[in-house]
């Protein structure tokens, strides 16, 4: 598994890297999933505290107890959850990041976290206090980088500008190539970008046609126009699954393409579809099929 340096901050991050979200809810499954990402050199492994109200982060603290050094371990701030545990308001205050980061430490049994992220952003908050509580949470020593996850190109060059942020955590895939027009202003920042929704919820897979009948389209796609453009690439792809993580690597400004399992079996698949590798000709081939969308809100 090649690694790939997250900004200029000194960690260096396999390709494909492990979202937590749809881990299951078990410590012997998710150990079973993690251990088996380690074994194939995945060493970036992601989370939130928003994720089952905490839960997800308390499975992976349990899962890596044996293996932290080992981790590049990344998770978010920034939805605090209601007093029903059911909703979230949003929240980027000093406060809320200060307190919020001792109870991620705690879940996740580790006394830092590698790379905290602001979960999500608007151009109302006072970014300017934010980012002081990231910064103070560095010299404090309890995280070693910040970041941010945003798809608001106006909110991100924001955060950039005014802090130290690493990376930039976006939708990004072979169906969703808005991120692209921001890629060149990301890397001027001396920041990179983790991809989420690597596989599009599965659609560039080779389940992606049957997923597609039952999808009210994607990103900017509408039913009838994502069955198309599906129809194709599994008819151009030798591999979709491939096609797909192979694509989003294919920037310098991404440092890794995050991949969610449920299971043991479906993270080997995206380990072996990213192994596989197809060559640039048929890439590019795929690439020029597919439009490259631009975000049409909250445009600089």
């Amino acid at each position: 598994m090649k690694k790939r340096e997250l900004g200029t901050s000194g960690l260096f991050v396999s390709e494909l890297g492990l979202g937590g979200m749809s881990l299951p809810n078990t410590v012997a499954e998710v150990k079973m999933i993690i251990d088996t990402a380690i074994h194939a050199g995945i060493n970036f492994i992601d989370t939130a505290d928003l994720y089952e109200d905490g839960k997800n982060e308390e499975l992976i603290g349990m899962a890596i107890k044996e293996n932290r050094d080992k981790i590049i371990l990344a998770t978010k701030v920034g939805n605090k959850m209601n007093t029903d545990r059911k909703s979230w308001s949003w929240n980027p205050s000093a406060h809320h990041i200060k307190d919020a980061v001792k109870k991620s430490l705690k879940r996740l049994g580790t006394d830092y976290i590698d790379l905290y992220q602001l979960h999500g952003g608007t151009m109302e908050d006072d970014v300017d206090e934010t980012i002081d509580a990231f910064e103070s949470l560095k010299k404090e020593g309890l995280i070693r980088q910040y970041g941010i996850s945003s798809i608001r190109p106006n909110v991100i060059k924001r955060f950039l500008e005014k802090g130290t942020a690493v990376s930039v955590m976006m939708q990004y895939s072979l169906l969703d190539r808005r991120p692209e027009e921001w890629f060149p202003q990301i890397e001027m920042a001396n920041a990179s970008v983790i991809t989420r929704g690597t596989v599009a919820k599965g659609l560039l897979t080779a389940e992606g046609p049957t997923r597609a009948k039952s999808t009210n389209g994607f990103a900017d796609y509408d039913a009838l126009e994502l069955k198309r453009i599906l129809a194709i690439l599994a008819k151009e792809a030798t591999d979709l699954h491939t096609a797909a993580i192979t694509f989003t690597l294919r920037s310098n400004a991404v440092s890794t393409a995050l991949v969610g399992a449920r299971s043991k079996e479906q993270l080997l698949d995206s380990i072996v579809a990213y192994e596989k590798g197809i060559s640039t000709e048929e890439l590019e081939k795929l690439a020029h099929l597919v439009p490259a969308h631009k975000y049409k809100e909250h445009r600089l």
